[in-house]
């Protein structure tokens, strides 16, 4: 997978064509790092004293908006990664026929026309656009069950498999990563700080992840496990509370 600039700044990936199924995920997962830790850095500055006067939950905000990944360049790479998984083809030949793949996965797919919803409204909330987002965010939740938080920072090429989706929290989403339904990523009371899921994740089917743990590369998280500690890569947590193995 090659990175290239477009007109206004913003990186495309391209799926490597001698590269084998699914490997969009795996370069995604590469060229989204950098975001990650940019976001983490954010998290952990906000945990020091605030200036006086100065609004923390304001300034959080504005940095995570900031962090959002362009419209155009995450519909893109979850369009890959969803064609990927669901054994099409997923090597666009231009950017007009990206565009056709990604406007007949949002006929096909639940899943995916809510998650091109929450795009939309990630992306005009990073510009400051009034109420469209808040009607965008309705209509992932009407759509498809997607229910995704502002605080959330989601990279590019994150598949969902279907849809009764919630995440929220301070909750940073790798490229790479599976969530299947009626999966909570999302907060312990009163802590407002979720969940980091590393790339090339799967979150199973009913899990919940709680809390200020990070799910490893790799990782697996069971069906309707419940999660409240960190899965280091490569490992599978199954159980309620999940144990690791």
């Amino acid at each position: 997978m090659t990175n290239h600039l477009n007109g206004s700044g913003q990186s495309q990936y391209r799926a490597d064509p001698d590269a084998e199924a699914p490997s969009p995920t795996a370069a995604v997962a590469e060229a989204a790092s950098g975001a990650g830790n940019r976001v983490r850095s954010m998290v952990r500055g906000r945990r020091e004293t605030p200036a006086p006067g100065s609004d923390p939950k304001a300034e959080l905000m504005a940095d995570v908006r900031r962090r959002h990944p362009g419209f155009w360049e995450a519909v893109r790479a979850d369009a890959e990664i969803t064609a990927a998984n669901r054994g099409e083809r997923h090597q666009f030949t231009s950017e007009l026929d990206a565009v056709r793949e990604a406007i007949r996965l949002a006929t096909v797919s639940d899943a995916f026309l809510g998650q091109v919803y929450y795009r939309a409204k990630a992306a005009m909330q990073a510009k400051g656009i009034p109420l469209l987002p808040r009607i965008a965010h309705r209509k992932a939740m009407s759509s498809a069950q997607v229910c995704i938080g502002d605080p959330v920072v989601m990279a590019p090429g994150v598949y969902l498999a279907h849809g009764q989706v919630v995440i929220d929290g301070i909750t940073e989403i790798e490229a790479g990563v599976t969530i299947f339904p009626w999966v909570t990523i999302g907060l312990r009371p009163p802590d407002v700080q979720g969940p980091t899921i590393k790339a090339r994740a799967k979150i199973g089917s009913g899990s919940k992840v709680l809390g200020a743990v990070t799910i490893g590369k790799f990782a697996k998280v069971g069906a309707n496990a419940v999660v409240l500690v960190d899965i280091p890569n490569n490992k599978t947590a199954i159980g309620i509370p999940a144990t690791v193995r």
